[in-house]
């Protein structure tokens, strides 16, 4: 049965909805981890930490997709609600050119400094060669991770979330298959990581362009459109928030590794490593459910349907809170096998990174809360209250707690460091959530 954005949402059907999104997310967060895996177990420990020193740069480029896609489908999912379905699909076509052309221009800037933002994120000799040969291949295919981002956020306003998991499942099989042939059979090390994934990029980001350029049974579709500078604004002040969040992890993540190197040496940024690989799953399963109701209420917002909005916030609330109760339970009982899958070889860091995993992983109890608070006001269009959550939560606080917590606790501060600022991130969002209710009606 076909689930539009108009209809009303039990449990049941929003749950069918955003599962897709779920799973699309997953999939995608198993680029970085298959890489992280081949890697680490058949190339080796210092390439491993190579790729995730320049992982969180080559992910900050890839932010303009998430803000495209969240700020995008929010500004044409409102549209599709008002009825202007025509101009719906103008900003929609718009909006993926741009894409494109802004990808484009990245990618060139990118290959220019790769190698003087290698070392200033501290890689220096045979570490410094294996982040840019690794950075070089995915940088000169940024277009198509750009554009996967994009997708992600239009297949759910498309009514199609179904299709992008089936994408979404078909680009991480490629890229799990090309790392295994590339790694283990070729021999190729980093530079056949960065290739499998990127051939698993190509499939998410360009197949959709074939499917959205001709006829289909969607709301969308890839139309002649013109320069609409005021679409692009909103798009962007939208989407600031989702990209916001995406920049200031990969900047976050950079700190991490500043400070883990200098406690702990390598082995610290290779434990860091495996942790994020593991954390990228879990995080996902919120970012999922947020890109997969954010089209349903930017719908019912734009069409002024109060009622269904306060059904949908509601049960967004009850759900989140079962999933991050859930997902810390599974954590802490996990964590000893899903941290041996990447350093079970070396019993030192392995003990590493098992402990500070459970220390981590305190955080998956409240971040969903926050993680929905500030896509849910990108939903409502309210980017600039999106924005400055987003901002709070993934860079100030985080910056602070680790850069403090490390002196007060040591190399526990730094695994502790997420927790503390996703607690003081709840209440910035609750106060928020609280304060703008009257205006929206959400509650």
């Amino acid at each position: 049965m076909r689930i539009q954005l108009s209809d009303h949402f039990t449990y049941r059907r929003l749950l069918r909805f955003v599962l897709p999104s779920v799973v699309m997310m997953v999939c995608t967060s198993i680029y970085s981890i298959v890489d992280g895996l081949f890697v680490s177990n058949f190339v080796g420990k210092t390439p491993f930490a190579a790729v995730n020193i320049i992982f969180p740069f080559l992910m900050a480029m890839g932010t303009i997709g998430f803000m495209i896609g969240t700020g995008g489908s929010a500004v044409v999912s409102i549209t599709l609600g008002e009825g202007k379905r025509e101009k719906a699909n103008e900003y929609f076509s718009f909006l993926i050119y741009a894409a494109i052309g802004l990808s484009l221009i990245l990618s060139v800037l990118g290959l220019l400094f790769l190698r003087p933002i290698a070392a200033v994120l501290g890689a220096e000799g045979e570490l410094l060669e294996y982040c840019v040969i690794y950075g070089r291949i995915l940088i000169a295919g940024q277009t198509a991770f750009i554009l996967q981002n994009v997708f992600q956020s239009f297949f759910v306003v498309a009514e199609k979330p179904g299709l992008s998991l089936k994408i979404s499942v078909a680009a991480g099989i490629t890229n799990f298959i090309l790392d295994f042939v590339f790694i283990v059979l070729l021999h190729w090390g980093v530079a056949g990581a960065a290739m499998a994934t990127l051939m698993g990029q190509m499939v998410g980001g360009v197949v959709p362009i074939f499917y959205f350029s001709g006829k289909n049974e969607s709301l969308l579709r890839l139309t002649r459109t013109k320069w609409n500078g005021r679409v692009l604004w909103k798009t962007c002040t939208n989407g600031s928030s989702e990209m916001l969040t995406s920049l200031s992890s990969s900047l976050v993540n950079i700190l991490y590794n500043y400070q883990l190197m200098r406690i702990a040496g390598e082995d610290g940024v290779a434990a860091y490593g495996a942790i994020m690989y593991v954390n990228f799953i879990f995080a996902a399963i919120f970012i999922g459910y947020s890109i997969g109701s954010g089209p349903v209420l930017g719908y019912h917002y734009g069409a002024g349907n109060r009622a269904e909005l306060k059904n949908l916030f509601g049960k967004s609330m009850v759900i989140i809170g079962c999933a991050g109760v859930s997902l810390t339970v599974l954590a802490e009982l996990l964590s000893f096998p899903l941290t041996r899958i990447f350093v079970g070889y070396d019993p030192e860091l392995f003990e590493m990174t098992c402990h500070g995993f459970r220390l981590y992983a305190l955080a998956f109890l409240i971040n969903g809360f926050n993680a929905f608070g500030s896509a849910f006001f990108t939903a409502l269009g309210n980017g600039a209250v999106s924005a400055v959550l987003s901002f709070m939560r993934t860079l100030v606080f985080q910056v602070i707690m680790v850069l403090f917590l490390p002196i007060l606790l040591g190399l526990d501060g730094v695994w502790l460091a997420i927790v503390a600022a996703e607690a003081l991130a709840l209440t910035v969002t609750g106060v928020f959530l609280i304060g703008m209710h009257k205006k929206y009606g959400y509650m």
